[in-house]
């Protein structure tokens, strides 16, 4: 849904949602961009108030996808209180090594009935509850991660982001799952007939694309990453041979799904590339292919696709799938080829239900704490 018309639901004002989006990473700009155009009230939080400079006085974002250029003036603060202030939706797409520390953050402004949103994850709704509880904090809020960031988007330097599309999609699920009804209807004020509902926040994690989609392009196009200085993965680098691995990767995803209990849709991953049923929509691949902005220098060391997509998302999937009694030996190849590749051992190092401490934990009777919240 293009923003003008996500603002004509917005004019009267009975559908504007107050907002505090965080952090500057590629998804921020795009959140800030789209629910500030939207219409909706929002105020954007970066713990350095400096790097706001290069978007000037007053401070204006400029915005580019398919209907052309733009410049959006934007509310910002390093004032995490006032960005928190009121805020109904609290947009959190930052990098899953970044939730502890932010539940820290959160927890003394965080109040009854507030939505805090991680686009993807990683079962960082989990993480972040603790944190909030151990600091103290007894508001009633809703965790909620969904599949994807719901934008293919790239920065344009520090005051212009580049929205090649948008989400369609977006399986979202909650913590505490008795919040579901509330968080979901704040959520879809913000992306119009995009939300859709799983049965709890691990359901919400196991939906997480980059853990399938990464892994296999970096570490099966390593090579050619590590000798030319850009390379495009989801391009050169997509090749029948590498998408037989996805499919094989996914396959081991929605069996853990399954053998947890949670139902279709699955969203698999090959819709992404063979039809228009997937988190994207519309021949996404072909246009992120398109844009040239996934033509990049990759570092395998430092990357997210390897400090977050294999060392949080693929470790995780393959400690659940351990604790559901589902092999996932493709997910578990990947995860030791990587370790290999890193000189780090992310089975026991990443982020698994061993380092959560719910290993064991009786699935059903988790799924009932997940239910109800700390």
């Amino acid at each position: 849904m293009r923003p003008h018309e996500v603002a004509a639901r917005t004019q009267d004002g009975s559908s504007r949602v107050k907002i505090a989006v965080l952090g500057g990473g590629n998804g921020s700009y795009a959140a800030v961009a789209d629910a500030a155009e939207a219409g909706h009230e929002v105020r954007w939080w970066r713990r350095d108030g400096a790097s706001f400079a290069p978007l000037g006085t007053p401070p204006t974002l400029t915005v580019t996808d398919h209907e052309g250029t733009r410049q959006i003036a934007v509310d910002t603060t390093d004032d995490l209180g006032r960005a928190l202030d009121g805020a109904e939706v609290i947009l959190a797409p930052m990098p899953a090594f970044a939730q502890a520390d932010l539940a820290d953050a959160l927890a003394p402004h965080l109040v009854d009935g507030q939505v805090i949103y991680l686009s993807p994850g990683s079962f960082g709704a989990w993480i972040m509850l603790e944190r909030i509880r151990a600091a103290g904090c007894s508001a009633d809020v809703a965790l909620c991660e969904t599949g994807t960031l719901p934008w293919l988007c790239r920065k344009q330097g520090e005051a212009e982001v580049r929205i090649t599309t948008r989400a369609s999609r977006l399986p979202t699920g909650v913590l505490p799952a008795r919040l579901t009804d509330m968080a979901l209807e704040k959520l879809g004020q913000v992306y119009p007939g995009a939300i859709e509902r799983c049965e709890d926040a691990l359901s919400g994690a196991l939906m997480n694309a980059g853990p399938i989609i990464h892994p296999p392009l970096i570490l099966m196009n390593a090579g050619p990453i590590q000798h030319f200085d850009k390379w495009d993965i989801h391009n050169e680098g997509t090749q029948p041979a590498i998408r037989s691995v996805h499919d094989a990767l996914d396959a081991e995803r929605v069996a853990v799904r399954e053998a947890l209990g949670y139902g279709a849709p699955h969203f698999p991953l090959a819709d992404h590339y063979n039809t228009s049923n997937w988190m994207y929509g519309n021949l996404a691949h072909d246009k992120l292919v398109g844009s040239g902005d996934w033509h990049e220098h990759l570092d395998l060391q430092t990357h997210r696709y390897m400090t977050e997509d294999i060392a949080v998302g693929l470790a995780l999937l393959v400690s659940v799938g351990e604790w559901a009694g589902v092999k996932t030996p493709v997910a578990a190849g990947l995860l030791a080829l990587a370790s290999a590749v890193t000189g780090r051992d992310w089975r026991s190092e990443g982020r698994t239900l061993e380092a959560l401490g719910l290993a064991d934990r009786d699935p059903k009777a988790f799924q009932k704490t997940l239910a109800e919240g700390i």
